[in-house]
C-alpha cells in the first residue's frame, strides 16, 4: 500500500541570476512499512526534500501526498495538526525542550494535540529506548545518544504514518550511531513504521530496503538493497 507519493517536486530560492534550484522536479513513491534511505553529498538537496515531505517547508511547485492526503492543500494551521499526528521527525541536533524532562519531551506531541497519553505505549517505548531510569532527567543530564533516543520516542509516540530522520547519527559516536540505527530498524519491523532516513553514511544506507541517490536536486539512482 502506498503511504507517500511525491510528484514533480520543485523548490527554488531567490530570483533572477541569484536563483538556486534546491529540488529539481523530483518524483517517487514509498510503500507502507518501507525503510528508505536518501543519500547525497552536502548541498545535494536531500534535506530540503525531507523538509518538503515533512510539511516543514512548502514547495515552489509539485505535490506531496501522505496516506492519500495532499498535504499542501492544507492551510498552515491544518498542516501543523496533520504534521503533529501523521509525521514524526528526528533531527541531527535532537531539538529537545531543555526545561522538559525525558517523559515530557516524548509526550509533547500528545500534549500539544490535547490527547491523552497512551501510558502502555509510552512505557513500551521507554523500555525499548532504555530510558526507563531516565524519565525525570532533563536533556542536559543525558548523553548525545540518549537525547537522540528521546527524539525518536517523541517521533514515535503518536504512531505517525511516516518517520523522517535527518542525519540522525551525524552528531554521535559510532556506538551510539549503531544503537540509533538499530532502533530505527526495530520501529520499522516491530511497528511496521515507514522510515525515511536522510544520510551521507553508506553503512546506514546499506541497511535500508531501498536507496535513492540525490545529486544537484535530482534523483540519479533509485535502487533496492
Amino acid at each position: 500500500m502506498e503511504i507517500l507519493r511525491v510528484e514533480n517536486l520543485v523548490k527554488t530560492y531567490g530570483k533572477g541570476e541569484s536563483k538556486v534550484t534546491a529540488v529539481d522536479n523530483v518524483s517517487f513513491s514509498v510503500q507502507k512499512g518501507e525503510f528508505l534511505a536518501i543519500i547525497g553529498a552536502s548541498g545535494s538537496g536531500k534535506s530540503t526534500i525531507l523538509h518538503l515531505i515533512g510539511g516543514v517547508d512548502r514547495p515552489t511547485s509539485g505535490k506531496v501526498y501522505i496516506d492519500g492526503k495532499d498535504i499542501y492543500s492544507l492551510n498552515n494551521d491544518q498542516l501543523a495538526i496533520f504534521r503533529r499526528r501523521q509525521i514524526g521527525i528526528i533531527y541531527q541536533f535532537y531539538n529537545l525542550i531543555p526545561i522538559l524532562n525525558v517523559q515530557e519531551n516524548i509526550t509533547l506531541p500528545c500534549e500539544l494535540d490535547g490527547q491523552t497519553v497512551d501510558r502502555e505505549r509510552l512505557n513500551e517505548l521507554l523500555k525499548i529506548l532504555e530510558l526507563e531510569k531516565r524519565v525525570k532527567h532533563l536533556p542536559n543530564q543525558l548523553s548525545g545518544g540518549q537525547q537522540q533516543k528521546v527524539s525518536i520516542g517523541r517521533a514515535m509516540i503518536n504512531n505517525p504514518a511516516i518517520m523522517l530522520a535527518d542525519e540522525p547519527t551525524g552528531n554521535l559516536d559510532s556506538k551510539a550511531s549503531e544503537e540509533i540505527v538499530s532502533l530505527l530498524k526495530l520501529s520499522n519491523k516491530k511497528y511496521n513504521q515507514t522510515v525515511i532516513v536522510i544520510t551521507h553514511d553508506l553503512e546506514i544506507a546499506k541497511q535500508a530496503d531501498r536507496v535513492i541517490t540525490i545529486e544537484d536536486g535530482k534523483i540519479i539512482k533509485d535502487e533496492r538493497n
